[in-house]
């Protein structure tokens, strides 16, 4: 069965960098578009970036030019660059993927949810 799994999250202070990982199996990893997304206490889980198999990127605009997204198609991995992180940034951090390759922000679209890394974010 597919299985994504997170991980890089943990207990940063604000200006500070963190990169996250989501390694996948059980499915064609090079056919996918893969996502990510957060969710803070409280809040709707909401949109962060996303790639497409040919690494085509979108990105919420709370996150432009401080978040990268890439992916690795060889080690069936993706990965989240957070940098100049702050504290509204704190959140779990969820990695997502697309069988139609979506590349998008609408979380219905996505068929596979990994469990979540916890990033928080000390000011």
């Amino acid at each position: 069965q597919v299985q994504l799994v997170e991980s890089g999250g943990g207990l940063v202070q604000a200006g500070g960098s963190l990169r996250l990982s989501c390694a996948a199996s059980g499915l064609t990893f090079s056919r996918y578009g893969m996502g990510w997304f957060r969710q803070a206490p409280g809040k709707e889980r909401e949109f962060v970036a996303a790639i497409s198999s040919w690494s085509g990127t979108n990105y919420a605009a709370s996150v432009k030019g401080r978040f990268t997204i890439s992916r690795d198609n060889a080690k069936n991995t993706v990965f989240l660059q957070i940098d100049s992180l702050k504290p509204e940034d704190t959140a779990v951090y969820y990695c997502a993927a697309a069988e139609r390759n979506y590349n998008g922000y609408s979380k219905a679209l996505y068929d596979y949810w990994g469990q979540g890394t916890q990033v928080t974010v000390s000011s």
